[in-house]
């Protein structure tokens, strides 16, 4: 499986982070879920 910026997970995961539930660590290493999120989240700071 392979998770896109448009992924339902993925933006779930990027609104945890963002809101300071959760640190980009915490991220599951699943598939490519953690380096999708981080590019994200990178992206929007």
């Amino acid at each position: 499986m392979i998770f896109t910026k448009n992924s339902a997970l993925v933006k779930t995961w990027v609104s945890l982070v963002l809101s300071g539930t959760f640190d980009k660590e915490d991220v599951p290493k699943l598939f490519n879920l953690r380096e999708v999120v981080e590019e994200v989240v990178d992206s929007l700071v």
